[in-house]
């Protein structure tokens, strides 16, 4: 019942408060209505003072005496007209008062109708034709009536009248209305074009809008209330009301809300604590809590499933914990009491080793927190545990299995360059031959010159030496090893990569030129991965030059400097690549030849990505192929 009487005393005062409301807003209308009213009946009247200077401006070759009078009366400045235009019947204007400026022009404007399209208009019609509203300077806005006029039946011309919105609104608007509300004009966008106001507040919700024909086009005429003055009188009475029955009210609310409080606060804890507990039992991440002196006081089930440890067995227990790998007793009994006494030590995660019960080893992620209470104080830490020997597993193969590929590889080119390596052994090797047959002759025959046998065995020595250099060469590109990452000079490293392929490049007659960058250019990486991607980028510009004339044959090598790094580009003198080859070149296992396996780009971007580089192409100016790998350099 206090509920039905309170709702019953709001509903009174809402009632009072919309009765007024909609008085005020019948009151708006009708007032808005008669404004309407009193402007159409003053641009109606000006229209028929426009028509009556037909006759005094248009029958005669000059305009009359009684017509520019009439003229003077209704440019006075409390009337909106500020000026009047007559134009014959083939639109040329004939006079204006006042005089027109050069380069006035009426009715053009950027987005107004244009004059003779409201001058046909008018002629066709016979009626008064008003013009769209446009700025001025002046922070006003004009409009222009065209009425025309007829001389015994035939069209004779029309009387052009501007007005000013401005003055309209000020002359019209009587004081009593604009001192109960603010009139506007806006256009067709709702953009506000004049307006007649003054320094108060409007009230809100209270306004009236109408259509202000004529002048039409898309004007509308807006009033607004302002805000009158405050009535107290019902509003303390209803305020008095409302708070006397919500106080009655509040106090029978109070009253039940006392005697079931306990019971909600207790229901509430007890599911918010079954569904903590419920969450943490389905986690996969394992959860342990310890307080400051590094004993256990809560572990989730996913934390014992992984060290096969039960519950009961790990609350309670302090340091060293049963699932501490005794290999590494001593290095995980020390980070335990560094991030006991680091709070944020353990943010990042720390990688451990632990011992499973039935001794198993597990490789875990431990993320350690501040164990912060209610008042805010630490009471012990909160660790979260992952177990990542899977993924260190899946990892070390991965790497291992990318190791193995990157070998094979290698191994792949040296197939493919087996003939041509062999053929360039033989010439220093026939040469070794040759040399020691001519020694052997000689000393058989008693001829033997020392000087000359010095030659001839110093030359030797120089194919011995060629040939050891071309065998060193397949060895350190072809052997298996682990990444070593060094400083290198990549000026060195590009030439000796040439000096591998040179053999082939001869062989197929291609000329390989090297523009080395001023100055060293050093970088950290592994010098036998990188080689092997300069060898597979040499190899493939000299096969795309397979079906080219032998003159146009040369693959260029640079090296420059580029974003605090160096750049390193190989441009072939190729047919190019179509844009559907372009699109998969890097895939695996996508080749354009018949005896490639399609691992030699994807490999060769795999290993720039992993030394922190990028490999990109692009197409040459005139012909051919560009591959550029930029890596960073080492400034040290």
């Amino acid at each position: 019942m206090l509920a039905l009487f309170l709702m019953a005393i709001a509903a009174l005062v809402l009632l009072i408060r919309n009765y007024d409301e909609e008085d005020q807003r019948a009151t708006l209308i009708s007032d808005v209505l008669w404004m309407e009213q009193n402007l159409r009946f003053h641009l109606e009247k000006g229209t028929e003072l426009l028509a009556q200077l037909g006759p005094g401006l248009l029958d005669d070759a000059r305009p009359s005496a009684s017509a520019r009078a009439q003229m003077q009366r209704l440019l006075q400045p409390d009337n909106p007209v500020v000026q009047v235009i007559w134009m014959d019947r083939n639109g040329d204007i004939r006079g204006a008062l006042p005089a027109m400026g050069e380069t006035q022009r009426i009715g053009e404007t950027e987005d107004a109708t244009p004059a003779a399209s409201l001058f046909r208009l008018a002629r066709v019609s016979g009626r008064p034709v008003y013009g769209p509203a446009y700025q001025v300077l002046g922070d006003d806005a004009y409009f222009e009536v065209y009425v025309p006029h007829f001389r015994d039946g035939e069209f004779a011309g029309v009387i052009v009248g501007v007005q000013s919105l401005r003055a309209l609104i000020n002359s019209e608007v009587p004081w009593w209305f604009s001192e109960k509300y603010r009139v506007s004009v806006n256009d067709p966008t709702g953009q506000e074009i004049v307006s007649k106001s003054k320094a108060a507040i409007l009230a809100h919700g209270l306004d009236y809008t109408i259509p202000l024909d004529p002048p039409g086009r898309g004007l509308v005429l807006k009033i607004t209330t302002y805000r009158g003055e405050v009535r107290w009188i019902p509003i303390l009475l209803g305020a008095s009301i409302l708070l006397l029955a919500a106080g009655i009210m509040w106090s029978v609310w109070r009253l039940r809300l006392h005697v079931i409080r306990r019971q909600q606060a207790e229901h509430a804890l007890h599911e918010a604590y079954a569904f903590r507990r419920a969450m943490e039992d389905s986690l996969l991440t394992g959860l342990r809590a310890r307080d400051m002196e590094g004993r256990m006081i809560y572990a989730n089930p996913a934390f014992c499933q992984m060290v096969g440890y039960s519950e009961s067995e790990l609350l309670g227990r302090k340091p060293p914990m049963p699932y501490w790998d005794p290999d590494e007793l001593g290095r995980t009994k020390s980070l335990h009491e560094y991030i006991l006494s680091h709070p944020h030590a353990g943010d990042r995660g720390v990688e451990v080793r632990l011992r499973r019960r039935n001794g198993e080893r597990l490789d875990a992620m431990i993320f350690e927190a501040p164990l912060i209470d209610a008042h805010g104080n630490q009471t012990g830490w909160m660790g979260s545990v992952l177990d990542i020997t899977e993924q260190k597993r899946i990892e070390t193969m991965a790497r291992q299995q990318e190791e193995r590929l990157h070998a094979t590889s290698r191994l792949i080119t040296m197939g493919e360059m087996a003939s041509t390596l062999a053929h360039e052994l033989n010439q220093p090797l026939a040469a070794i031959a040759s040399y020691n047959t001519g020694c052997m002759n000689r000393l058989a025959n008693n001829q033997a010159n020392p000087e000359e046998l010095l030659t001839i065995l110093g030359k030797l020595g120089k194919q011995a030496q060629r040939a050891g250099q071309i065998i060193r060469r397949v060895h350190d590109f072809v052997r298996r090893s682990e990444p070593k990452v060094e400083r290198i000079d990549l000026n060195q490293l590009v030439t000796e990569a040439i000096g591998l392929v040179e053999p082939d490049s001869r062989k197929r007659n291609i000329e390989v030129t090297f523009t080395a960058a001023e100055g060293p250019t050093h970088v950290r990486i592994d010098p036998v991965m990188i080689e092997q991607v300069l060898v597979n980028l040499i190899r493939n510009g000299m096969d795309a030059m397979r079906d080219i004339p032998l003159d146009l044959r040369r693959l260029d090598v640079s090296i420059g400097r580029r974003e605090n790094g160096v750049e390193v580009s190989v441009r072939d003198r190729g047919r190019g690549i179509p844009p559907e080859t372009a699109e998969r070149l890097f895939e695996p296992f996508f080749t354009t030849k018949t005896e490639g396996m399609g691992m030699g780009l994807n490999i060769c971007r795999s290993i720039i990505e992993s030394h922190r580089g990028t490999l990109v192409f692009e197409a040459a100016l005139d012909g051919g192929t560009v591959f550029t790998f930029w890596l960073p350099a080492d400034e040290e």
